[in-house]
């Protein structure tokens, strides 16, 4: 295991930013499987479990901050620029750590949630060196996942769908009551372990020190969405990923089926498996076979 920071320059910041990664198992040992963490704004933690691949099939798992948040360069002063925090900037963070590590002409790729999106738009680059994709719990749309989203919502208890409703209209969502409101519904719906595990919890106490891109970007919530992905969208270029690709969702999951069929339905190359006791962190929640079904279809 190494760990380590990259610098790079992007437009509008005077100084160079950082990335920081850490790398589990040997990269010179066979091609590497790179993590994208969701949010977007939030951070590595709970992707490590991704790093039992070294164990279980020799595949060397890289775990990075995207920047914005974690050990990687923080901007609070770009809070609401969404000209800075786009697609645009955290491809070219990725690019430059792919670089940097060189492996760039031979990884692999899973993005977990807002991660899924991202590697899917860099698919649609078709970068010489990414033979497999991974799109784990990813919505193919924001409008489908804000759809799925409201039907999940309706199933809350009654006081706490008031909750929501009462203080997303009166622009309180910052609230304790808010929040509280929202963690019942990610005890369904992002993780159904009691406790959440550590990792996991390590992402929520992250984003209070620092929301700036999660607010920006997305919103006060997994499912009120307020911010510059509102409108996002990547089922008409989906034709463009050429790479073998394996979809995962699970059954509590906050992507349900509608939110990631248009993969299935317009990838060239595509395997798509459900979890059947998970939500949105299979990986923990049931990690043998996740990681079980990641190793194989990397083998392949």
């Amino acid at each position: 295991m190494s760990e380590g920071t990259v610098e790079f320059t992007v437009d509008g910041i005077d100084a160079p930013v950082k990335t920081w990664y850490k790398v589990f198992g040997d990269l010179k040992s066979r091609r590497p499987l790179v993590t994208l963490h969701g949010g977007p704004g939030v951070v590595h933690n709970y992707m490590l479990a991704l790093a039992d691949l070294v164990g279980t099939h020799g595949v060397p798992v890289v775990v990075y901050d995207q920047l914005g948040n974690g050990n990687s360069t923080h901007l609070p002063e770009k809070m609401g620029d969404t000209s800075f925090w786009t697609e645009a900037l955290f491809i070219k963070q990725l690019t430059h750590l792919l670089e940097h590590l060189g492996i760039q002409d031979d990884f692999d790729l899973l993005g977990h949630s807002w991660g899924g999106m991202l590697s899917a738009r860099f698919a649609t680059q078709q970068p010489k060196g990414l033979k497999h994709l991974i799109i784990s719990d990813s919505p193919a749309s924001m409008k489908l996942w804000v759809e799925a989203a409201n039907k999940l919502r309706s199933q809350l208890p009654p006081d706490v769908q008031n909750t929501l409703d009462s203080h997303e209209a009166a622009g309180t969502t910052q609230s304790e009551e808010y929040h509280g409101a929202v963690m019942q519904f990610y005890a369904r719906h992002l993780c159904r372990l009691n406790p959440m595990p550590q990792d996991i919890q390590d992402v929520f106490g992250w984003l209070q020190k620092d929301p700036t891109v999660y607010l920006t970007m997305n919103g006060p919530s997994e499912f009120h969405i307020t911010g510059s992905l509102k409108e996002w969208s990547i089922i008409g270029e989906l034709h463009k990923i050429i790479v073998p690709t394996l979809l995962l969702n699970s059954k509590y999951d906050e992507a349900q089926d509608s939110v990631v069929q248009p993969y299935f339905h317009e990838l060239q190359k595509v395997k798509w498996y459900t979890f059947a006791e998970s939500s949105h962190m299979p990986q923990y929640e049931e990690r043998e076979k996740y990681v079980q079904l990641v190793g194989d279809f990397l083998a392949l």
